[in-house]
This record gives structure tokens, C-alpha cells and sequence, in this order.
């Protein structure tokens, strides 16, 4: 991808510091954080926090000129993805998301943030929180390296600010009350609306050249590594449809390119689809 390396977000917030013993994420890859939080629960103990190792454990190095050159290639992403927004939705709708940068973990208004969980949107004070360590655990650990794969995963997330600012998150959470019994197929709309949402703004990146050969596929393989199916077979466990929450990884990549490939929100209609 084609970027200004010069660039310096205004809407990053960067609460980086040493890391103690490594990112969690990076250590245990998203199919082992499946199994310690499937055993926090059955424990009743925060094992990430455990696993995470003392507080008062001795510092590695500060952040290192390359992972701020990856801060850097966020923040463009980031600011690359709301203008993409702004211009899309009609206007004064566009409310633009601050991005948090942590290590290890970090407050947030829907609680407190741990690598271990992977980048997350919280509605409720309208900001995306990543620790950077989670790119390292996707190239090595998942299988999807490249810059392209790293920001598709930062429009997944602006995808998730744009359905908060439509409402679609607050009806969401609605329907997930009123029918518990479908809470995971709702979750598994919601998510792969937001995977076509990233492709929509990869679309307009690519009509204004910032892609480059491979990043469609960098994408594209970064959707299909996450998907519920692929990291329940990565965590030893039977391909359970019932228990998605993000969706397969073929769905995952389905709406990606749906997106992409038609470049308007208008396409991203998950919760009217028959078929996903």
C-alpha cells in the first residue's frame, strides 16, 4: 500500500510503553486466546492478566523505530478511512473515531482493554484500541502477513464507528436482548457488515492508486484467517456454526470483496441477506 510515512495522525492517541514479557497475543495466537478465555471462564479467573506475567515484572525496551513506523502507517489508515467516510455518508453524519495505541493493556469506556483480545471497537466512547504486537501475532501466528492485511483490519474496525453512528449497533444490541437465542447470528451480521465496509473503503483507496499488486490478497487473507471456522480448527476444537461470532472465513471474505467491488455502503445490507 501506498503511503505518506510522513503522516501524523491527530486523531491517534498513543499510550505505548515497555512491554512486559511480550504481548500476550503475539505469544499465544487468537486460537490459544480462545482456549484461556474458554478456561477463565470455567475457572473464574482472569488467566490473561496471569499469563501476562507481574506487574512488576522487569520492562523490555521501549517501543523501536519500526513499530513506530507501523504507529505511523496506522495513523495514515485511519485518517485515510474517515475521509473516506465523511465523503460517503451524508453530511454532518460523520463523527471522526480517535485510535488508541496500548501495550498490553489499557482503559477504555467498555471496560479494560488486553491484547489478548485483539483490536476492538468501544461504541461508547467511539474510539478503535489497538496493541500493535497483534499485527506481529497475524503475520507469524495466523499466516497473513503485509501492510494491506494490517489495514484491513483498521477499516474493520471504522466500519464498526460507522454502524455505531447509523444506529445499527444500538439495534443490534436490541435484538440480541429480545432474542437471545440468535445473539451469535446477529454478531455474525454485524461483523461481516463491517468486513464490507472495509472493503468499501478499500475500493475508493484503490480509484485513488494507493494499492498496490498483492493488497487485495494481503486483505483477503487477513479476513480469512480470522474467521471463526479457521481459528476453532486452530484451537483444536469441531467447526461449530452455532458458536460463530465473526463468521467463517469464506463469509468473511465474501463481504469483503462485496464491498470492494461495489465501493457504496448500500451493498453491506447483512441483516437483509437470505444467505450470508
Amino acid at each position: 500500500m501506498k503511503w505518506d510515512e510522513g503522516h501524523r495522525s491527530a486523531d491517534v492517541i498513543d499510550r505505548r510503553g515497555p512491554r512486559r514479557g511480550g504481548a500476550l497475543v503475539g505469544r499465544l495466537g487468537l486460537g490459544g486466546v480462545v482456549l484461556v478465555g474458554l478456561l477463565s471462564v470455567l475457572l473464574k479467573r482472569n488467566l490473561f492478566t496471569e499469563l501476562s506475567g507481574p506487574t512488576g515484572a522487569t520492562p523490555a525496551a521501549a517501543p523501536s523505530p519500526a513499530e513506530d513506523r507501523l504507529a505511523a502507517f496506522v495513523g495514515f489508515t485511519l485518517d485515510d478511512a474517515q475521509d473516506t467516510w465523511t465523503k460517503l455518508l451524508p453530511p454532518g453524519v460523520y463523527r471522526r473515531a480517535k485510535l488508541v495505541l496500548f501495550t498490553d493493556s489499557t482503559s477504555s469506556a467498555c471496560g479494560i482493554g488486553q491484547a489478548a483480545m485483539g483490536p476492538f471497537y468501544c461504541p461508547a466512547d467511539e474510539q478503535v484500541y489497538i496493541d500493535l504486537g497483534f499485527y506481529e501475532a497475524l503475520r507469524s501466528r495466523l499466516g497473513a502477513p503485509g501492510d494491506f492485511a494490517q489495514a484491513y483490519v483498521i477499516g474493520h474496525e471504522i466500519g464498526h464507528h460507522v454502524q455505531n453512528l447509523l444506529g445499527t449497533e444500538r439495534r443490534l444490541r436490541e435484538a440480541q436482548r429480545q432474542r437471545g437465542s440468535d445473539r451469535n447470528a446477529l454478531s455474525v451480521r454485524m461483523e461481516l457488515q463491517a468486513d464490507c465496509y472495509a472493503g468499501v473503503w478499500a475500493h475508493g483507496a484503490r480509484k485513488r492508486g494507493l494499492l498496490e499488486g498483492g493488497d487485495v490478497e494481503e486483505a483477503l487473507g487477513a479476513a480469512a484467517a480470522i474467521g471463526d471456522d479457521r481459528l476453532q480448527g486452530r484451537a483444536g476444537r469441531a467447526t461449530n456454526p452455532e458458536t460463530w461470532t465473526h463468521g467463517s472465513s469464506e463469509q468473511r471474505t465474501t463481504w469483503f470483496r462485496r464491498g470492494l467491488e461495489a465501493g457504496s455502503p448500500d451493498s453491506c445490507d447483512t441483516f437483509q441477506a437470505p444467505r450470508l
